[in-house]
């Protein structure tokens, strides 16, 4: 597999491992040399913690206890030293781990409702509230999580107490080896908060990582975060029509508060595989976008085989993960594997640079040129939409939008397969005359600089 210049930072290349999917943690050290072998360097697990009595796992009952799935047969295991073996293999692999942190919620029936009732907003009669959200779209829709309680983070005595409690909390998953930490609804905590839970964070481990989940929110809360610290943020990729011009607003408007993570799918979201019918091309397509489009890119488990029961929050186990195995569609690991190498070794496709649109939105092919934040790096994805047709692009217009000559210009985009079709390679090669075809839903990338 083809590697960067390690002195270069690298985006995070993600996967998420659901862990109910698999249940006990040590089977999760199983699927570790498939994680690596597709050349991901990072694992997000979402709440591994005892959840409250609705099961979900983001209605977290207590930080401290281990979820009981994940114990295995022997529910007096030592739930940390589970995660703390865990951590070290993954870290054997070249692969760092990030928890789910969700600190603006918790179950209704938790332990910190119990112990500390004044830390959670309440209702006008004084009862518990439970936090909720309006669709963007439609403001009179408003979902109510009835099996969480709200946490109270306006300026007032109560809030000292809150942040040395999810400093401890933070410690001690560093201290079991974790690296990093994907943080739920972040927009929901006062960026002032975050801020102090970061630096307190990074004094026990300089080299802790902080994501950001936004998805969903008015850009008002979303700005909020701005110098809170986080060091990556998840964008809406998923959901471009390759038309509109949202993304690239919303991708321009915020790479200064963090890079961005896009994703073909997540736990939150339909299998995409389930919505294509197990259309590979579809899955090859999608991921490809997503790992050229930002500076990190993510996807869950069980995309690579066309796994098309959706994760639930509450639902999800074991069962789940053998059922996928036996109807699995494909397997597009060894694609997956040659679009992380072609991201790995690509400096330009590794930070938040300028993007812009170059081909007009009416136009069948969407060209994105990105620029190096600082040098003269550049890439050129050439992204046709089109289920049927072919799309024809100036092999000059290339040259001239990336500002370089024919001959400093190289193609990266991943090939299928690692078969040596010489006639193949030949139709689909650059040359510095005539024009480059993009095949019905797929991309071409090139880069100079």
């Amino acid at each position: 597999m083809a590697t960067s210049d390690h002195r270069r930072p690298q985006g995070p290349r993600i996967y998420n491992l659901f862990p109910t999917l698999l249940g006990p943690v040590p089977r999760w050290r199983e699927r570790l040399p498939a994680i690596s072998g597709m050349g991901f360097d990072w694992i997000f697990l979402n709440p591994v913690h005892l959840p409250g009595a609705s099961g979900s796992l983001y209605s977290i009952k207590d930080t401290g206890r281990l979820h009981p799935l994940l114990l295995g047969d022997r529910k007096d295991a030592d739930g940390d030293g589970l995660l703390r073996d865990f951590c070290a293999a993954a870290g054997d692999a070249g692969i760092r781990v990030m928890l789910d942190l969700v600190i603006n919620h918790s179950a209704r029936d938790g332990v910190l409702v119990d112990e500390h009732p004044d830390w959670f907003t309440h209702d006008g009669e004084g009862g518990i509230q439970s936090p909720s959200v309006a669709d963007l779209d439609d403001p009179q829709q408003v979902t109510v999580w009835k099996d969480l309680a709200e946490l109270d983070y306006s300026e007032r005595p109560e809030r000292k107490a809150m942040l040395k409690h999810w400093e401890g909390v933070i410690r001690h998953y560093l201290g079991l080896g974790f690296a990093g930490f994907r943080c739920d609804a972040a927009y929901k905590v006062p960026g002032e908060v975050w801020r102090r839970l970061i630096d307190a964070a990074r004094t026990k481990a300089p080299e802790a990582r902080f994501f950001a989940e936004t998805l969903g929110a008015p850009p008002g809360e979303i700005d909020q975060l701005r110098g809170a610290g986080f060091d990556y943020q998840f964008n809406s990729a998923k959901w471009w029509d390759f038309r509109q011009g949202w993304l690239l607003d919303q991708y321009e408007s915020f790479r200064d508060l963090a890079p961005s993570i896009a994703f073909p799918e997540s736990h939150d979201t339909e299998r995409l595989a389930a919505e294509t019918g197990g259309d590979a091309r579809e899955s090859r397509f999608l991921y490809l976008f997503a790992a050229l489009f930002s500076t990190g890119v993510m996807m869950p488990i069980g995309y690579e085989l066309g796994f098309q029961r959706p994760l639930h929050v509450v639902e999800t186990g074991p069962d789940d993960w053998d059922a996928g195995l036996a109807e699995s569609p494909f397997d597009i690991s060894d694609d997956i594997a040659r679009v992380n190498a072609m991201k790995a070794a690509a400096p330009v496709l590794n930070e938040e640079g300028p993007q812009e649109r170059v081909t007009d939105p009416n136009q069948p092919l969407v060209g994105l040129l990105r620029r190096a934040r600082q040098g003269s790096d550049r890439s050129l994805a050439l992204i046709n939409p089109d289920p049927e047709i072919a799309q024809p692009y100036g092999a000059g217009t290339v040259a001239e939008q990336l500002g370089a000559a024919p001959e400093d210009i190289r193609e990266i985009t991943p090939a299928e397969d690692d078969a040596n079709d010489e006639a193949a390679a030949d139709e689909g090669a650059w040359h510095a005359d005539g024009e480059v075809s993009v095949p019905p839903r797929s991309i071409r990338v090139f880069v100079a600089g």
